[in-house]
């Protein structure tokens, strides 16, 4: 398990905790329905923070007969249900709560408290936000925030990242809809933030279900990845054409690859063997996450029909 990835998931943790509490007392005393979409946020990103700590235990579990590629994918799991919970507990509940108040709208009463609350609640996200930023851009390099988040294998700080800007956008929505609310006499805009607030969630969710369903149903691994083995293929003394290379990402740093080579002519079974184990040996010092190498003899022309008829099918 990555310490950065522990310090980003255990910073959220404490945050959202330590928010949710001010912001329920703060919703009971204010009356205020953002508040109290707010304070459901935090709950939620707290309830989240803590099934990504189980989800990056359990993925730690060494292989067994029943996985023998190890629980990577448990990673993959719990980080799809954080994506539903957010959609189910945040965004749904937040948008009902500003329905609620709209048609039956409420005079606020002493707004400071909310405006003292959503003050620390912006430090503290916005601290938080800070270290998973931090982290996500060691990972991304020189790729784009977006073009990362899609093609990064490791969900726990991209869904952080993903959460906390969720969070600091419900805040600042949260602080003009109070604002606007008390400023013009009008409760209702206390509930069309809660509403606004529950289509930031919503927006997140969907975000973070898409990217983490496709983790969880299998992705190829990194490009990078794929071409280093090939490489290393290509350059052994005994390999005459490495064909292609199917991989798969069985976890945040687990993956499984299927290589085809054609083999130079008049080789023994022994020299054959000595060349895979030769492949697989630096294939593995550069890539450790490769928990599983699978070498195929055929020919190139038998891989381009079978890769042929794969993409008609």
């Amino acid at each position: 398990m990555s310490e950065s990835n522990k310090i980003v998931v255990y910073a959220a943790l404490f945050g959202n905790l330590a928010i949710a509490l001010v912001k329920f007392v703060a919703a009971y005393i204010t009356n205020s329905s953002a508040m109290l979409s707010e304070a459901i946020h935090s709950v939620v990103d707290t309830l989240n923070e803590v099934l990504l700590l189980y989800g990056m235990k359990k993925s730690q579990q060494s292989a067994n007969s029943r996985h023998p590629f190890g629980y990577g994918r448990e990673l993959y799991f719990w980080a799809f249900i954080v994506a539903l919970l957010v959609f189910a507990l945040g965004a749904i509940v937040s948008i009902y709560q500003g329905i609620l108040h709209i048609y039956h709208p409420e005079a606020m009463s002493n707004p400071m408290i909310n405006y003292i609350v959503l003050g620390i609640a912006i430090l503290c996200e916005g601290t938080s936000w800070f270290v998973a930023l931090k982290a996500f851009r060691k990972v991304k390099g020189k790729q784009g925030y977006f073009e990362a988040f899609r093609r990064s294998k490791d969900p726990t700080t991209f869904t952080v990242l993903f959460e906390d800007t969720a969070a600091l956008i419900g805040l600042f929505i949260a602080l003009i809809g109070i604002y606007l609310s008390h400023a013009l006499n009008m409760p209702m805009l206390d509930g069309l933030a809660s509403v606004l607030i529950g289509v930031v969630l919503a927006i997140s969710a969907i975000l973070l279900a898409r990217e983490t369903k496709g983790l969880l149903m299998g992705e190829t691994a990194d490009p990078q990845l794929r071409h280093n083995v090939l490489n290393v293929a290509e350059l052994d003394p005994a390999v005459h054409s490495a064909n292609g290379v199917l991989t798969e990402q069985m976890g945040a740093h687990q993956v499984i690859a299927s290589l085809s080579l054609e083999f130079k002519d008049n080789l023994t079974s022994d020299e054959i063997e000595a060349c895979v184990n030769r492949i697989e040996a630096q294939i593995k010092q550069l890539h450790p996450e490769i928990v599983a190498l699978f070498v195929k003899p055929q020919s190139k022309v038998v891989w381009q029909e079978r890769m042929k008829g794969r993409l008609e099918q």
